[in-house]
């Protein structure tokens, strides 16, 4: 058990610094080509920021275990939300830019109709579900590049070196292979440990894999907060999790479609059905709709998210 757990976090530190690299390396590249940073930070970061989870949950679908890419899609938002923009809003509660948030907002509970739609309804998310999600995400970025482009001094070019040409070139290069490594012994033993323990695939996915896919989100948060930009981490979070409905789900199910896991069962029915879905969709909404009425977020909200999410891991393996 010490090897598979070993290797589960070596898979861990990989994804991070892949992603980290990865990302250095494309808004390195883009810079020295001219690419506005509006949309290096629109297209190649927010990308960049979810490849974990892509990688994962792709590499999880091609494998045969549907549970895990589905618990990693949907953990994740679970605990960016709950976990990861909780810990910003009960730290540093901020003010909200409603016009930057309402489009993604917007999509991500459009994508989540569809999600929720297929799997209430069938059960089984075909290849054309997947290729719709990924419809969705590709509208969403014309969206987003549209409005990037209207609005060209939203973002500022932020005064870093960019480096030579082949450092930029190394580090993409470099950051995917590491990503990609890091998915599989991620995947391989995050299964072998749920094995060993008897546990389910698809809780690991929902709480381990989910938490440790998202630790770039993390990390945003916390610089976030300790350069008291509470609301651009919301703003990643509310990024992240709609790539992770379209883009993570979408392309995963596309390349190998597979069913809701059922494994775990509540009074005879499915849980992902009773808990993992509702919970999502709630969490998402006591997040976001405050902040679109209100214009800010409240200290007791992100209290009250750290707490479902406490209750979300005692169920997940408790109960």
């Amino acid at each position: 058990m010490v090897g598979p757990v070993l290797l589960f976090a070596l898979g861990l530190l990989l994804l991070i610094k892949g992603g980290d690299w990865f990302v250095e390396g494309a808004s390195g590249i883009a810079h020295r080509f001219g690419v506005p940073e509006l949309l290096i930070g629109a297209t190649v970061v927010s990308i960049g920021t979810t490849l974990p989870e892509v990688m994962v949950s792709t590499t999880s679908a091609l494998a045969g275990h549907g549970e895990m890419a589905y618990g990693n899609a949907v953990g994740s938002i679970i605990c960016n939300t709950a976990l990861i923009a909780a810990i910003t809003v009960a730290v540093r509660p901020s003010k909200v830019e409603r016009r930057s948030f309402l489009t993604p907002v917007v999509f991500f509970f459009v994508a989540a109709a569809v999600y929720v739609y297929v799997a209430y309804s069938t059960g089984e998310f075909t290849r054309l579900v997947g290729l719709e999600l990924l419809g969705i995400f590709l509208v969403y970025m014309v969206v987003l590049v549209r409005q990037a482009l209207r609005a060209p001094k939203v973002f500022e070019r932020e005064e870093t070196p960019e480096g030579p040409l082949w450092k930029c070139l190394l580090g993409l290069v470099a950051g995917a292979a590491f990503i990609a490594v890091g998915a599989d012994l991620l995947v391989d033993n995050g299964t072998v440990i749920a094995q060993a323990l008897g546990v389910p695939e698809s809780v690991i996915a929902l709480t381990f894999v989910a938490l440790g896919t998202s630790l770039p989100e993390l990390v945003t948060a916390v610089t976030s907060l300790v350069k008291g930009h509470g609301a651009l981490s919301l703003g990643n979070v509310i990024g992240a999790n709609l790539f992770n409905l379209v883009l993570v789900s979408g392309l995963s199910v596309t390349l190998a479609p597979f069913s809701i896991p059922a494994e775990k069962t509540i009074a005879g029915y499915n849980a992902s059905l009773v808990v993992d879905m509702p919970l999502m969709l709630a969490v998402m909404a006591f997040l976001t709709l405050p902040a679109l009425v209100r214009g800010r977020l409240s200290r007791w909200q992100g209290v009250t998210l750290l707490v479902i999410y406490g209750a979300f891991c005692v169920f997940q393996f408790f109960l």
